[in-house]
């Protein structure tokens, strides 16, 4: 089965984008909650670039025909299926349907993450119910954290240009698939930093902590973005 070749571009923009966060820790006195604010940023550039790749995504019709016509006969059906210029037309009438449906469902998601953020590790909010990003940009680290976040946005636009546009995982990637690929990675990700921003900030923000939370959490991004380009054409690409 044929893997898709990973990119060293993309592995390099990642690690560099998540040694600013260490950097910020290590010589900025970043807190927990400033760390887990930009992650939880992070999540809100991931679904940017996942509505960027619905909208060009264009699967190779005539290789999904014959999938598809494949898996009918294996099933005991008769294969006929519509021509791939039918087929077409309608997948890029469904991001009509399903671009908007993701802008509003991964919204609410990442809303409702963020308002558990600051209820767990932010401070009070700030003129009313305030999320992770406006509230960490309010500190002394503001601007620090605004080059981290923008490392971050090129860190996925790298991914993005190299994997999908160059790489041509818009050819293997269908509007069902994408519609649920930043899930996997988000929840992943933020269930393990989430639980050790806890943990940490319980014990006193203890710089060794925050610096091997950060350690773990570029592990973890490393290993699933890997994982995720070595994914068999056909699945969706994060």
């Amino acid at each position: 089965m044929r893997e898709v070749t990973r990119l060293p571009w993309s592995t390099l923009a990642l690690v560099v984008a998540n040694l600013l966060p260490l950097y910020g820790v290590v010589a900025g006195g970043w807190s927990t909650f400033e760390v887990v604010a930009l992650y939880w940023f992070e999540n809100v550039v991931i679904g940017g670039f996942n509505v960027l790749r619905m909208l060009v995504s264009a699967p190779d019709l005539q290789a999904l025909l014959t999938r598809q016509a494949a898996q009918r006969r294996a099933a005991g059906l008769e294969p006929a299926m519509p021509s791939s210029q039918a087929l077409g037309v309608a997948m890029h009438l469904a991001k009509l349907f399903f671009v908007p449906f993701f802008v509003v469902h991964y919204g609410l998601f990442t809303f409702v993450h963020g308002v558990f953020v600051v209820a767990l590790l932010g401070g009070p909010p700030l003129g009313g119910l305030s999320l992770p990003w406006s509230q960490a940009r309010e500190g002394g680290n503001g601007e620090a954290l605004l080059w981290a976040a923008l490392a971050m946005v090129v860190s996925h636009g790298v991914s993005f240009v190299g994997h999908y546009l160059i790489g041509g995982e818009y050819r293997r990637s269908t509007l069902p698939q994408l519609m649920f690929s930043p899930y996997g990675r988000v929840v992943v990700l933020h269930v393990a930093i989430l639980g050790g921003g806890i943990a940490t900030a319980m014990l006193g923000n203890p710089l060794v902590l925050l610096a091997l939370l950060v350690v773990g959490k570029t592990g973890l991004d490393l290993a699933l973005h890997w994982r995720s380009h070595r994914a068999p054409a056909g699945q969706a690409i994060e």
